[in-house]
């Protein structure tokens, strides 16, 4: 069974796709790194990770980013905004967003590549310690603990969410998700602002080492190493397994968790139906869910990614009426 999603096609999601993609044509959502095609019926794939050694890896809604040993940036996926061309230079870190990406560079300062019609893709001057690119936002650490959001306060649906407005205090991190954000203060305790509509903006009490913000829910990793969710559960994403995780991934309705003993284990969407929360065996050292696809980074620096082969995007009619799935609440299942 594979799983739909329709949405009116506005400026933004006309940007997504290529011009060449008309009546009945049948793409893979989590696809497209070149103009598809104009076969009917035709899917299109993630293209493998590229080879070499990577310290890290990002991934966002329909492309991925990797920063390798010497600090180059390397990006695969669907380019359609530049959210997989990246910039120039030497980085500490990288984060895939929804159609953006944005990186801390060896001096602190940050860059952003891709979409920013709503100003994601401009950071302010100064210097970060971390960043995280949401949906039309994005959020970043200072070296004094703040945090500064940017872009839009306002989710995809134009509704006033106070995404780029964070509250004051010093935190150890932050993670921005499509449509709110969470970030772990330095007492251990999290603090998440933006939609609430599920309670993803509702965490627990107590002490966590680090919070990673999804689509519509949260999980984080307790000090003691169990893992704990919020927000939308209806595909069994914000229900984790029992022991202890070193690192976890919220993605778009499912989760993936790196176990301190290093195996991966996801939860959610399609309950291993469909290869999304299928991890391959062996030991990582870091996991990364993004829209419809996980890739994992190796002991050996190398990167494995798998996807959910029951996600598709299907283009309905040249009116713009398309299924895809960026909004969640307006999905059936086919």
């Amino acid at each position: 069974m594979s799983r739909t999603f329709k949405l009116k096609l506005t400026g933004i999601l006309a940007l997504v796709l290529s011009t060449s993609l008309a009546l009945g044509i049948l793409v893979s959502c989590v696809v497209v790194t070149q103009e598809p095609a104009q076969d009917d019926e035709t899917e299109h794939r993630w293209p493998s990770p590229p080879d070499g050694s990577f310290v890290s890896v990002s991934v966002g809604w329909i492309h991925a980013c990797g920063v390798r040993p010497d600090g180059s940036v390397v990006c695969w996926g669907y380019d359609g905004h530049g959210e997989a061309s990246p910039a120039a230079g030497t980085f500490v870190s990288v984060s895939a967003g929804t159609h953006h990406t944005c990186g801390v560079r060896r001096d602190g300062w940050i860059s952003c590549w891709g979409y920013s019609g709503h100003g994601q893709s401009r950071p302010p001057t100064g210097t970060f310690a971390s960043v995280s690119a949401g949906g039309p936002h994005t959020c970043g650490i200072r070296p004094d603990g703040s945090v500064a959001c940017w872009g839009s306060n306002r989710d995809w649906d134009d509704e006033f969410r106070g995404l780029a407005t964070p509250p004051a205090g010093s935190f150890a991190s932050v993670s921005a998700g499509d449509g709110h954000t969470c970030g772990v203060r330095t007492n251990g305790s999290v603090a998440c602002w933006g939609n609430d509509e599920f309670g993803q903006s509702s965490p627990p009490a107590g002490s966590f080492t680090s919070v990673s913000a999804g689509f519509e829910y949260t999980c984080g990793v307790r000090t003691d190493g169990s893992v704990a969710c919020w927000g939308n559960d209806g595909e069994g994403q914000s229900s984790p397994p029992v022991g202890s995780f070193a690192s976890v991934s919220a993605g778009f309705e499912y989760t993936c968790g790196v176990r301190t003993e290093g195996s991966i284990v996801c939860w959610g969407w399609g309950y291993g139906e469909h290869g999304a929360t299928q991890p391959p065996d062996g030991s990582f050292a870091s996991v990364s869910a993004g829209g419809g696809y996980v890739c994992g980074v190796r002991m050996d620096g190398s990167i494995v990614c798998w996807e959910d082969k029951g996600i598709i995007v299907v283009i309905d009619d040249l009116q713009g009426w398309f299924d895809y799935l960026l909004r969640g609440r307006r999905n059936h299942q086919g």
